[in-house]
Formats: structure tokens, C-alpha cells, sequence
């Protein structure tokens, strides 16, 4: 694996990876294992949105529904260009859910140097995602998420997944950056399927 993974750091050089899937499908433990593997800095949208929440006091993802996308413009996207991530490699959890946001992500992520050269999706079922739910609520592994606390909440960010986010899986697909991997594995299996085909295109796009 450490020959794979020498390689995507040579595709990647400081460009970023942009990591998608349905809630509980793991995007931010395998975004973050994949940043450290790769010494890459990891961003998660919902991480960033929801400590801006608490600085503004502004509570807008609690509905389940994604933020409005000029909010998510002065939100998220300034994080591109701060300087502590110049020159590095990123690895992104779920930037730029709603459809038409794509494009602007991807304009500000190369105005930066963190061209985006893979978007990854975790297939995980809604029903698997679901019993994730239900495990999680009973071991109580979440923290304080409030658009974790209600079941009604969750299935609204399942309904909006599919409304908005796939659109946008479809236009990395058409620009040939999509990576597809298993996410109903064990968390090994499915970094180990990650690496496997991210190496696979870095071969492909350095040969």
C-alpha cells in the first residue's frame, strides 16, 4: 500500500480530493484517514458550517436542509485560500453539495492551487445508513449534532442527498473525475478500495 499511496501523492501533488455520501456513510473518518495517509489537510463542510453556526448563532442546517448556497459561498469557500493550507494537498469532505455549486468549488479550489482531481463517493444504501442511525443514536457516538437528534431531520438530509447531491455526482462523472467505492464494508475494506482506485487513476493520468 505504500507504493500506492507514493503515487497518489505524486498525482495529487497539491491539488485536493472532494469525498461524497449519504449521512453515517463514513465521508469524515475515511476523509480524515485518507489525509493523514496522504499528509494532506482534511475539510468537512459540515464541520466548517456548523462552528460557523455557533459563532453566528445562526442555526440553519438543523431543518435538514442544505444551507443556502450564497451562504455556503461566504462560509466555506474562504477556506481555500487561507495560508496555512498553501501548498498542501486536501482532502474534502462533502464541498459543494448542491447542484450548481460544483463548478464554483471547483473554480476557487484551482484559483487556490488545490485543483480538484477526484471526486469519491461511498455507496452505502439508505437503509444501511439508516440502521447506522439507529446504532449510533443507541450508543450515543455522535456528540451534540442536532440534525442527528431527530430521525425526521435525518431522513430530510436522505431526501436532500438525492435531490441535490446527485446532480452534482453526475457532473463529476461527466468530467471523468468520479471514483466510486463500496462504502457498506469494513472501514479497512473500504480505505483499502479507496487507495486501490485512487492509485489506479494517478497511474492512469501519469502515464
Amino acid at each position: 500500500m505504500e507504493e500506492k499511496i507514493a503515487k497518489i501523492k505524486e498525482w495529487l501533488g497539491a491539488g485536493s480530493i472532494n469525498i461524497f455520501g449519504l449521512p453515517m456513510s463514513g465521508k469524515d473518518t475515511q476523509g480524515i484517514r485518507l489525509a493523514e495517509a496522504l499528509d494532506a489537510k482534511f475539510l468537512s463542510s459540515g464541520m466548517i458550517i456548523r462552528a460557523m453556526e455557533a459563532e453566528t448563532k445562526n442555526k440553519m442546517s438543523n431543518t435538514g436542509e442544505l444551507i443556502p448556497t450564497d451562504v455556503f459561498y461566504e462560509w466555506v469557500l474562504p477556506y481555500f485560500e487561507r495560508r496555512d493550507l498553501f501548498g498542501s494537498a486536501l482532502i474534502l469532505s462533502s464541498i459543494g453539495r448542491w447542484f450548481g455549486e460544483e463548478d464554483q468549488v471547483m473554480s476557487v479550489a484551482a484559483g487556490s492551487g488545490h485543483d480538484i482531481k477526484a471526486a469519491v463517493i461511498l455507496n452505502v444504501s439508505e437503509s444501511d445508513v439508516l440502521s447506522r442511525y439507529h446504532e449510533a443514536k443507541v450508543l450515543d457516538d455522535r456528540g451534540e449534532r442536532e440534525d442527528d437528534r431527530n430521525e425526521d431531520v435525518f431522513k430530510k438530509r436522505l431526501q436532500e442527498f438525492n435531490e441535490k447531491t446527485l446532480p452534482v455526482l453526475k457532473h463529476y462523472s461527466e468530467l471523468g473525475l468520479l471514483v466510486s467505492v463500496n462504502g457498506d464494508q469494513s472501514r479497512d475494506a473500504v480505505f483499502s478500495e479507496m487507495i486501490d482506485k485512487l492509485y489506479q487513476k494517478a497511474v492512469s493520468a501519469l502515464s
